[in-house]
Parts: structure tokens; sequence; C-alpha cells
């Protein structure tokens, strides 16, 4: 990996650690930390962070399972963009730029990021499919805990998950459509690690390494 993206990764990563931070400061003043770390957008946000100095240090030598997380937090975040603009966000707030910083850093610039990230960065092997079933636990969990907490306290990060904003039948239709489209992204983003860097052969690899 060159200084350039080396330079880049570790730019990105503080970039979204103070979008976090900004965000959590700001909901602390308000008691109200805990709902902001609630936010799938938060957690998927910190991840990425996260894994961006850690992608930088292993870029010579990163496992073979490391490409399997750097796929998973790529397709957190797409999701995190996609669902924010068709689910949450105002529908006149798609071509706006007044959201706050923090928000188009974490809405549209870090899953941008992220899947530049997966597309750029060369696949080493031929990775099982079967990694896409692995990649929706982590969101069926957060709906499972987001739903057992809400039940609770009564509060839910978002709309779509809110029995009471509507009802449990409006609640599950919505919630099996958004699984089923984190599945089909998922197998795109599968399908997608590394397609803007061209594969080198074997032989022109070996070749290269002869003194």
């Amino acid at each position: 990996m060159t200084r350039l993206a080396v330079g880049a990764r570790l730019l990105m990563a503080v970039v979204v650690l103070a979008a976090l931070l900004a965000n959590a400061v700001g909901a602390a003043q308000y008691g109200l930390l805990a709902q902001n770390l609630s936010y799938f957008t938060t957690q998927s946000n910190l991840l990425f962070a996260i894994l961006l100095p850690a992608g930088a240090v292993m870029a010579a030598q990163r496992p073979p399972w490391f490409d399997d997380v750097r796929g998973a937090v790529a397709f957190y975040l797409v999701m995190t963009g996609i669902v924010y603009a068709l689910l949450i966000a105002p529908l006149d707030e798609l071509l706006r730029w007044d959201i706050g910083w923090t928000g188009i850093v974490q809405h549209r610039l870090a899953p941008l990021a992220a899947l530049l990230d997966w597309l750029l960065v060369a696949r080493r092997r031929a990775a099982p499919a079967r990694r896409i079933l692995w990649w929706q636990l982590y969101p069926a969990l957060f709906i499972a805990l987001t739903w057992g907490r809400g039940a609770v306290t009564g509060w839910y990060p978002y709309a779509f998950l809110d029995p009471t904003a509507s009802s449990w039948a409006q609640v599950l239709a919505t919630t099996a459509v958004v699984l089923v489209a984190f599945f089909a992204i998922g197998a795109a983003v599968h399908l997608l690690e590394g397609r803007l860097t061209p594969r080198r052969s074997p032989a022109r690899s070996a070749q290269r390494a002869v003194p």
C-alpha cells in the first residue's frame, strides 16, 4: 500500500472519529449518550474508523479473515447510506447539503469511502459466498436487541422499527423488505471485492519477484 493510500485511510479515520465524537458530546449534554450509541449509523461508522488504521497497519500481510471483516463493514456502511436515504431522511434532503457536517460524514462520505476502499483493494483469495450469510448476523442481532430494548424503554432509534408509531404488522413488513435488501446488497458487495484494481497474473507476479 502506498503512503498516499495509508495517509488517506488515516485521514478518513480521523474525520469519522471527529464526527462520532461531536455527536457523542452533543448527545451527552442532553443525557442521550446511550441513545446515540444505539444507532446503527453510529456503530457502523465506529467499526469503520477502527478498521481503517488497522487495514493500513496490516496492508502488507493481512490475514484472510480481515478481508471478510472489511467486507462486512463496507456492507454495513453501504446499507447505512441506503436505508438513511430511503427510509429515514425526508425526500427533500437527498439533494441538499445543509444537513450538518456530521450527518454528511456519517451518512454520505463514510459509506462512499468504505465502498471505494472495498473496490480498490485487490482481493487475495476467492472468498466463499457463505460470508454473505454471516454478514447478516449483526443487522439481525441489532434489530432483535432494538425491539427488546424498545419494549422496556419505549424508545426506538428508527421509526420504521417502532411498532408504537404504526403497528407490528407494518414494522414486520418493512423489516422483511429491509432484510431482503440487506441480503441483496451483501451479495453485491461480496461480488464487487477489488473490482477496480486489475489483478496480476501469477506469471507476472513471479516475474516481478525475480531480481
